[in-house]
């Protein structure tokens, strides 16, 4: 077993020998198995009196191989595991395995030589045997040397593999009779001197003094001694050239004294730092005994009560909220400072002492002026701004009333987020945002309990300290897209919140009281209501905000777009200008959505392209519609597409989705088969059925339709939707896919220009659908000029605004044959 230990590195074996050597620089393994006679293996222990042997077998040997050291120096006596990597090693050890096992050892001047000359090496060194040559786990090889006596360099012999050297060996040098007996305290001294050495060093094993008193030769231990030194390379080599063992001694002693000196000096040090300790504990004893007693005759406030009790004063609470402030505080002063909760209670009570219980901003309300605030930021919305001036109106006259729970749902890009920002400024409020979107831990809303280290309030609470009042306006932007998961479900935690009877008394885990939400004015953001928690959507007012029309784009980008972009880009009015035609075939041929975000991201692109005409020294840009292919690339969208006639078995149905509604082409074929249905486009459950209720309608009327009823066991049906990465459900396309099949079937394309949307039913009701404003408004953009939809739906297109339909002509219906005779 090999057992690194920092300064010495000792082999232990099951007999219970322990030999110390020198430490091994590269050594990376802490076992090494010694092959099948580990037990036995014969070295040299360092309790036998080391003698330097009488080399009669290398009288017929005056070269041997070399085997050159970067960093380590090997003394006589001295058992050193060396890890060999370069190959001329290698051979060296080799060769001395094949003869006698004798080997030249020496230390390189300069370790960073590879390939070192007689000039890189020094002259003096020992003469080792090779005990052992080990291969290790990882491919490398340690040889297992004993230092036998010194030599001294004669000649060096360069062979094409290895190094050899002619040598010379080295006696030591005894001391005189005058000097022995100084030379015996002195030797003495090392012994001494090592073993405190050992006992001051942490990372030295405490048998180390076993073996160094076991150790009886002289020069043995002087080598052993001076190997295990914190050395470096240079001095140890100047101690191995050392003939005298009087003045080795002597050069000893001196540098185990330096290293016994820093050794004591940590060592008082260590000692001095357990004492200041233990003089702290002592202090903080004394400290809560004083601190008991001036509690007992109500003195020694700390500077952060007096603080705190000071800022208490201004604050205006009830009964209950007062009694828990003044109960925490006590708890405070009975805190030591440095303990942890100390630092808890504090932040607690800073809490309580900055949230704005009793102030509000006065509401400047201006009905008027409010409506212009809203004009300015917002074009169109008008049954969104109608509902706000309403609120407003009711507030002016009641001047004190229950926050309504406003939600606005509709596409990205329309408006619902800065629609909260006009608001507080109409009121007159502070405005803060909260992004709820991926939001799955409750403590988020509610808080963390105090009872541990890094807790904090909700967020709720969190803005409203912010705010600085207690009547601000606070959006929660994204409300559709909270998460849940094991650490609870926010959505749940915010019904509190947002319900105008409950949140008066509003609970937060971390304050622990209740404090008052219905001052608030709480606008939730949605791009959808079908995610939301149905007692969440209950709680809240929704109001709708659909996506805009061309005609709307169109003066959105006129009147804020374009002068955002153009301030953002550092662009001047009389630089730039975009000609109406190229703003309507931006809108038109490369922005489509609902919104205005990514009109607003094209219009940046212009605005980059001027800029840069600019810069290279051109006056003035005016964009026109031929340049819009160089600066925006093929246009996304193509109008003419409708126009082109479509094969029978193809009709165009309108389709809501969370940016907007849309047209879907619903497309159906027929093969040869056994009347088999096919549906694929990545279609949702409800579709499904829509399609199997589509064709069992059909074949029950198949009379009516002047339809062959063989058609539905000699053919196979294929019905398929395009988009097919696209997942797509909902009833919408109920009579869009039986107005396709009959299509197919009755071998009739559709009226071209035409889309419809509806529900139906096996006995061929025409049922109503929602988002009908979105499908209209995607109806338009796409040039649609007739929509046929169920008569119950009517009264959802009169809520569209005339300038929206004025060129769509609609049908209303309320059984499928109408919409046959409509469509074919």
């Amino acid at each position: 077993m090999l057992l690194v230990k920092f300064g010495l590195t000792f082999f232990q074996f099951r007999s219970g020998g322990i030999i110390f050597v020198h430490r091994l620089a590269k050594i990376d393994e802490c076992m090494i198995k010694f092959g099948d006679d580990q037990d036995i293996f014969p070295i040299i222990s360092i309790d036998n009196d080391f003698q330097e042997v009488d080399f009669k077998e290398l009288e017929n040997q005056p070269v041997l191989p070399l085997l050159a050291l970067r960093n380590i120096v090997l003394f006589p006596g001295v058992v050193l595991p060396i890890s060999v990597g370069r190959e001329q090693s290698l051979t060296a050890i080799r060769q001395a395995k094949k003869s006698n096992n004798y080997i030249a050892v020496t230390t390189q001047k300069n370790r960073n030589v590879d390939d070192p000359e007689q000039d890189d090496l020094y002259e003096v060194g020992s003469i080792a045997k090779v005990l052992k040559v080990i291969q290790m786990p990882d491919g490398g090889v340690t040889a297992i040397v004993q230092g036998q006596t010194r030599m001294q360099i004669t000649n060096l012999v360069n062979e094409k593999e290895f190094l050899q050297v002619e040598y010379t060996i080295l006696s030591d040098q005894q001391p005189s009779e005058e000097e022995k007996v100084k030379y015996n305290a002195q030797v003495g001294l090392v012994g001494d001197m090592a073993e405190r050495v050992v006992k001051l060093s942490p990372n030295l094993p405490t048998e180390a003094t076993i073996a160094l008193k076991n150790i009886d030769n002289d020069a043995f231990l002087l080598n052993f001694v001076a190997s295990n030194m914190k050395l470096n390379t240079k001095a140890k080599q100047e101690i191995l050239e050392m003939h005298s063992l009087f003045d080795k001694a002597n050069h000893i002693v001196n540098a185990l004294q330096k290293e016994l000196n820093v050794l004591e000096l940590k060592h008082d040090i260590k000692n001095k730092a357990e004492s200041n300790l233990n003089e702290q504990q002592r202090n903080y004893y004394l400290n809560q005994q004083l601190k008991a007693i001036q509690e007992e005759l109500g003195q020694g406030q700390s500077s952060e009560v007096g603080r705190l009790k000071t800022k208490a004063k201004d604050v205006q609470w009830n009964k209950e909220i007062q009694s828990t402030f003044e109960k925490e505080l006590d708890r405070l002063q009975r805190l030591h400072q440095q303990s942890p909760e100390y630092s808890v209670q504090l932040n607690y009570l800073e809490l309580m002492t900055d949230l704005p219980w009793d102030k509000i901003t006065q509401d400047e309300i201006d009905i008027k002026k409010a409506k212009e605030i809203l004009d300015r930021d917002h074009y169109g919305l008008p049954k969104v701004k109608k509902r706000i001036l309403e609120y407003l109106a009711v507030l002016k006259l009641k001047g004190d009333m229950k926050s309504p729970i406003l939600c606005f749902v509709g596409p990205p890009g329309v408006g619902k987020t800065s629609l909260g920002k006009s608001i507080a400024e109409a009121l007159g409020r502070e405005y803060i945002r909260m992004s709820l979107g991926g939001l799955h831990d409750e403590s988020e809303i509610r808080g963390h309990r105090k009872t541990y280290i890094g807790s904090m309030p909700g967020r709720i609470i969190q803005s409203i300290k912010k705010a600085g009042t207690s009547n601000p306006v606070i959006v929660l932007d994204e409300i559709d897209k909270i998460g849940k998961d094991f650490r609870g479900d926010p959505s749940s935690a915010l019904l509190e919140v947002l319900d105008p009877e409950q949140n008066s008394t509003f609970h937060d885990n971390y304050l622990d009281v209740d404090y008052d939400l219905s001052k608030v004015l709480f606008i939730a953001t949605s791009n959808t209501l079908s995610t939301i928690q149905p007692a969440l959507r209950d709680r809240m007012e929704i109001i709708e905000v659909s996506g805009y029309s061309q005609e709307e784009k169109f003066q959105i980008a006129k009147k804020h777009l374009i002068k955002k972009q153009r301030k953002a880009h550092g662009l001047k009015a009389n630089q730039v200008t975009i000609t109406k035609k190229t703003l309507e075939k931006v809108i038109s041929d490369y922005t489509r959505e609902s919104g205005v975000r990514n009109l607003d991201r094209t219009i940046a692109s212009l605005m980059r392209y001027a800029a840069k005409q600019i810069v290279d020294d051109q006056e003035k840009v005016s964009i026109k519609p031929g340049m819009l292919n160089e600066i925006l690339g093929p246009t996304k969208y193509e109008k003419e597409g409708l126009d082109q006639s479509v094969p029978p078995g193809v009709a165009v149905g309108l389709a809501w989705t969370q940016v907007g509604g849309d047209i879907l082409y619903i497309e159906a074929v027929k093969s040869k088969g056994k009347g088999n249905l096919i549906l694929t486009g990545k279609l949702g459950d409800v579709m499904k059925e829509s399609a199997k209720t589509a064709l069992s309608y059909i074949r029950s009327h198949a009379n009516e339709l002047n339809i062959d009823l063989e058609d539905f066991t000699k053919w196979d049906f294929h019905i398929h939707v395009p988009e097919g990465a696209v997942p797509k459900d909902g009833p919408s396309a109920g009579i869009t896919i039986l107005t396709t099949m009959t299509s197919l079937l009755k071998d009739q394309p559709v009226k071209q220009n035409l889309a419809m949307t509806g529900e139906i039913t096996l006995r061929g009701k025409v049922l109503p659908v929602g988002g009908i404003k979105e499908k209209v408004l995607a109806a338009n953009r796409m040039g649609i000029q007739e929509v046929i939809l169920s008569k119950q739906n009517e009264k959802h297109v009169q809520e569209i605004e005339e300038d929206f339909i004025k060129d769509i002509r609609f049908h209303y219906v309320s059984d499928m044959m109408d919409v046959l005779k409509l469509a074919l």
